[in-house]
């Protein structure tokens, strides 16, 4: 059911469009408090005085209404729901959502809302078959859009395929188990590391490496998307923080550390982060000169330490579930086995970031998740669905122990 929840429903111009009073309605048969964005062209379809009494509220049409953009209209409406359906989702909608436009009230509030979207195609055969729409589709994916239909069948053109907009109950049915999956973790409180760490030589140098941060970002991500309260403990990125989650910037092992125990107690650990290993024993406190005879400086190291194991063996502070990452250039299944066992984690994701594969700076990762029960070899996805099914495993993991 979708008691409770609140349905930014936004109609743009198919005439699918038709449909949505039906679909207002078959939402709010399920709980759900429907309030309704009309696009200009989704008007010459369906009208506001239809969408206004079934859902029993206001339809928002116009970006610069003087009285609704008086309290920033647009922004408060995507804040007040819990998720944006757009349906029908033309071409040229997912199109402006790819590329971040913002020419009206619907896209305005598409790019400023921080909640989950969800979009029901509709167009088409060779629109929805154009590799352009294709590439928008995998691109709307890959950030966390969940993608509903379409369906094949005849259409308005006098064509037949795939394109038909999902009808009304199979788009409540699926946004019902929408928000059943993304509660799964609700409840649960989540811990992330990601990112490198910079270890200072002088005020003015560090030894750091090459993680762009973007496998622990989209983890924290996933996680908060399935309903964890997620912290996410970071080194220095460029990365945006993930909307929703608790973000902490830290520089060097020691911080990280120190933010993560601050983080305790949690349910779930990602240790995502590559911390570096060792650091220089003693900061110089100004900058360090050439000598006359350009000898380098001598730089004493010492070891940082081990967050994947000090949380792993944390007593009663241990998170339930403890995850560390293995990022290796050779024998990677071998080395990911043996660090399972050394750290005390309970699975360890392992990859090759050999600088031929480009994991440090790419947006595709290939892992394999080691555990007590084996290896699983993923095959390579993007970052972001690795991070999503990661999520899923952990979810999958925490109701089978508490069965």
């Amino acid at each position: 059911m979708l008691a409770g929840k609140r349905v930014l429903l936004i109609i743009s111009g198919g005439i699918a469009a038709y449909k949505c009073p039906d679909l207002v309605r078959r939402l709010r048969e399920r709980g759900a408090a429907v309030r309704c964005v009309l696009t200009q062209s989704g008007a010459e379809f369906v009208s506001p005085l239809a969408l206004g009494a079934v859902s029993e509220d206001k339809v928002y049409q116009d970006l610069f209404s003087l009285t609704d953009e008086h309290e920033m209209g647009h922004i408060n409406l995507s804040r007040q729901a819990d998720v944006l359906l757009v349906a029908p989702a033309t071409a040229n909608t997912l199109a402006k959502m790819v590329h971040g436009a913002a020419d009206d009230l619907a896209t305005t509030v598409l790019l400023a809302t921080d909640k989950p979207v969800v979009v029901a195609p509709a167009m088409n055969v060779r629109m929805w078959e154009h590799a352009a729409t294709q590439a928008n589709i995998a691109v709307l994916k890959d950030r966390g859009v969940t993608v509903i239909g379409p369906e094949e069948g005849d259409m308005a053109c006098g064509e037949y395929g795939m394109g038909r907009m999902s009808e009304p109950l199979e788009i409540a049915e699926a946004l019902t188990s929408f928000f059943h999956d993304g509660a799964r973790l609700s409840g649960r409180r989540a811990l992330v590391t990601s990112g490198p760490t910079y270890e200072a030589i002088d005020p003015v140098r560090y030894i750091a490496n090459r993680s762009s941060g973007k496998q622990g970002h989209a983890i924290a991500d996933a996680l908060r998307r399935l309903g964890s309260e997620t912290t996410l403990v970071t080194g220095p990125t460029r990365l945006p923080d993930p909307p929703g989650v608790n973000v902490v910037h830290v520089e060097s092992a020691r911080q990280m550390l120190a933010a993560c125990e601050a983080a305790l107690p949690a349910d779930i650990a990602v240790c995502a982060a590559a911390v570096a290993d060792w650091r220089v024993a003693t900061e110089a406190g100004e900058k360090i000169k050439k000598t006359p005879g350009g000898e380098p400086p001598p730089l004493k190291m010492t070891e940082n330490p081990d967050i994947l194991h000090t949380l792993s063996n944390a007593g009663n502070a241990r998170p339930g579930l403890v995850v560390g990452f293995a990022a290796e250039t050779e024998n990677v299944i071998e080395n990911a086995v043996a660090k399972l066992a050394r750290k005390g984690c309970d699975w360890i994701v392992a990859n090759d970031v050999s600088p031929e594969t480009g994991t440090f700076a790419g947006d595709a990762n290939t892992v394999h998740l080691v555990t007590a029960d084996g290896v699983e070899d993923w095959p390579e996805l993007t970052k972001k669905a690795v991070g999503a099914r990661l999520a899923a495993r952990i979810a999958d993991a925490l109701d089978a122990a508490h069965d």
